[in-house]
């Protein structure tokens, strides 16, 4: 099974270099028309850049067709009027990959507000925005696949990278909401946590793994994700043509009885409340509760 995107439209944040350049690339050879959006800024969000018209370029001269845009992803009317320009050209809006994002890493302790601020801005408000900017047309169209970026910081954390695993990990949320309100309306929304050797990670990675970790390798998983016969509410992994899943788990837990409902009485059951047998992975939220009701049902 070939996975086409021909006649499908497709706009990928931060696709100047990295990751969402490999993305667009992709699409674009698929037969999908991109929008290659980038601020071109440097890595830690300052700055700009004709990043995103040299990747437009490529996939012309590779005889596909695509167009640049500027705008930010953290100024919402800027992702308002380049969703209406893509539709103005192509028609519609099929595919988002919210792909932006820059790092300022500090630990904590020496994390000033703003560099906290501008990281949630850009990761999570960012990729709101966007999704919010063509959420209506997918909707009209009963068809759309989104894709956050989310990261094995927000899923599991890493020193240093507080304001970062804070929005990552709350894109991982945002999906396991829309993928429920879009449901009705064909629409699929994943996350993928992708390890890649960008600009982004370039002196994180020893040399030899920067290589092996090239952002081709994450592309697969990206656009199977994106594709029209791809899952929904999925957390999957990619690196170095390596893959997994990852789940937001729930345990079968315990009750107290009334009378018992204390902080000594939690230390007391605390290995059955965290025993791993039997757990679940809910679908959304209300599971929680419905568990717990089964639980004081006895």
């Amino acid at each position: 099974m070939t996975i086409s995107f021909k006649d499908r439209v497709a706009i990928v944040t931060g696709a100047g270099g990295g990751l969402g350049r490999a993305y667009a690339l992709d699409l674009a050879a698929r037969g999908a028309k991109v929008v290659v959006n980038d601020l071109g800024g440097s890595r830690d969000g300052t700055g700009t850049s004709d990043a995103a018209a040299q990747v437009v370029e490529e996939i012309k001269a590779a005889g596909g067709e695509a167009m640049a845009n500027g705008g930010s992803v953290t100024e919402y009317e800027q992702m308002v009027e380049m969703v209406a320009k893509t539709k103005e050209a192509w028609g519609g809006v099929h595919v988002l990959i919210n792909n932006a994002g820059i790092l300022r890493d500090k630990s904590f302790a020496k994390m000033e507000p703003a560099d906290f601020d501008l990281v949630v801005k850009v990761h999570l408000l960012g990729s709101a925005n966007c999704t919010k900017a063509v959420w209506e047309t997918m909707r009209e169209q009963n068809y759309g696949r989104i894709l956050m970026t989310a990261s094995s910081t927000g899923l599991y954390g890493n020193f240093g990278q507080a304001n970062y695993g804070a929005a990552k990990l709350g894109l991982a949320g945002l999906t396991k909401t829309l993928y429920l309100e879009g449901a009705k309306n064909n629409i699929k929304v994943n996350t993928l946590a992708p390890v890649a050797g960008t600009r982004m990670t370039e002196d994180i990675f020893p040399p030899e793994a920067f290589a092996q970790f090239k952002p081709e390798n994450v592309v697969p998983a990206a656009v199977y994700l994106v594709s029209e016969d791809a899952p929904t509410n999925m957390i999957i992994g990619a690196g170095a043509g390596a893959f997994h899943a990852a789940y937001v788990t729930m345990t079968q837990g315990a009750a107290l009885p009334e009378g018992e409902r204390t902080a000594e009485g939690v230390a007391r059951i605390f290995d059955k409340i965290t025993d791993r047998t039997g757990e679940t992975v809910p679908q959304s939220g209300s599971e929680q509760a419905m568990t717990i009701m089964r639980l004081l049902q006895g």
